[in-house]
């Protein structure tokens, strides 16, 4: 059986390539520092498969993340030295390739899919070919090592290190928010533990007013984009306000398809996630790639989409989730 270790594994050994490129790289500022988060990450995603099977304490992983924070703290990682094409080189081979440059991107979806939809189903002896429940994840790891072949066959650059090096390069430009997405992700999963879902259910019980199906929609929908505000990830939030409202009372006490009101919950988390810096993934990272000088910028333009978007999305799940 394929498992999905196998793939947070991959990860590390690439944030670990990253960690060398960095600490051989003479000019980088304070490269060693630099290289340590890099190296402290890639042992988070090795150690962590230790944990899950209970072969090693918890509380090493929790010193590692610890040590993450404090090195962000201090403004780390730091950007390595620029070692990339030239804009004339890039303008040559748009040229010479035109579309066909989107051909390694679209292998990743594809490849995915494949084993999203096909390969999950695929049995090994009495088993699943890909362990249960992570035909997704090991399908995206397999994909991105399917692109970069299909990528180094059509560019061939004159070295196998040109990729790690654009890697660092890229992971230089993002900085410490390339790691928050997991720990606005984890933060979720620690809210929904802490009770905090209860919590906020035991708020709405008290607010609402009884048998109104209106006002259980709105504080559904607008507490997800609020959640989402807060916690950078609507896949954060939906667990929180799912468990205080959308299960206890829109599934259960106004009988709506959960299908729909799930689906439409997460996109008014998704309103919310256009307007918040905590979705670095989204806002500050592309922001950074682009080298915009406004970092905020791309929430200023986006909020007078998010705003519409949430009334529509109250609208849609009130008109289409529930029976008449």
């Amino acid at each position: 059986m394929i498992k999905v270790e196998w793939f947070y594994w991959l990860v590390a050994a690439f944030f670990l390539v990253v960690a060398v490129v960095r600490l051989t790289d003479r000019e980088a500022p304070r490269r060693h520092a630099s290289a340590a988060f890099w190296a402290l990450l890639a042992f988070t995603f090795v150690y962590g498969s230790a944990v899950t099977a209970g072969a090693g304490p918890a509380w090493v992983e929790g010193l590692a993340v610890i040590g993450l924070a404090v090195l962000a703290g201090f403004g780390l990682p730091r950007k390595g030295t620029e070692r990339t094409t030239s804009d004339a080189e890039r303008e040559q081979l748009a040229t010479r390739f035109g579309p066909k440059l989107f051909i390694p991107a679209l292998v990743v979806p594809a490849v995915a899919v494949v084993f999203g939809a096909w390969l999950a189903k695929v049995k090994h002896g009495d088993g699943l070919l890909l362990e249960k429940g992570s035909a997704t994840v090991i399908g995206l790891g397999v994909a991105a090592v399917v692109a970069l072949v299909v990528a180094m066959l059509m560019f061939r650059p004159g070295s196998v290190a040109v990729p790690f090096q654009e890697g660092d390069r890229l992971l230089g430009h993002i900085g410490w928010a390339a790691i928050l997405p997991q720990f606005l992700a984890t933060l979720g999963l620690l809210f929904q533990a802490a009770g905090v879902g209860d919590a906020v259910k035991g708020i709405t019980d008290g607010i609402l007013p009884k048998g109104s199906l209106i006002a259980a929609v709105i504080v559904y929908c607008v507490g997800m984009a609020l959640f989402t505000m807060v916690m950078g990830n609507a896949f954060a939030a939906f667990p929180v306000m799912t468990a205080a409202v959308g299960w206890p009372l829109l599934v259960q006490q106004f009988h709506g398809q959960p299908a729909v009101v799930f689906a439409v919950g997460m996109l008014a988390g998704f309103c919310g996630t256009l307007c918040t810096p905590m979705a670095a993934n989204f806002n500050l990272v592309p922001a950074a790639l682009l080298e915009l000088k406004d970092t905020y910028g791309p929430i200023k333009a986006q909020v007078p989409t998010a705003i519409p978007l949430l009334a529509c999305n109250v609208a849609v799940m009130a008109v289409f989730a529930f029976p008449r």
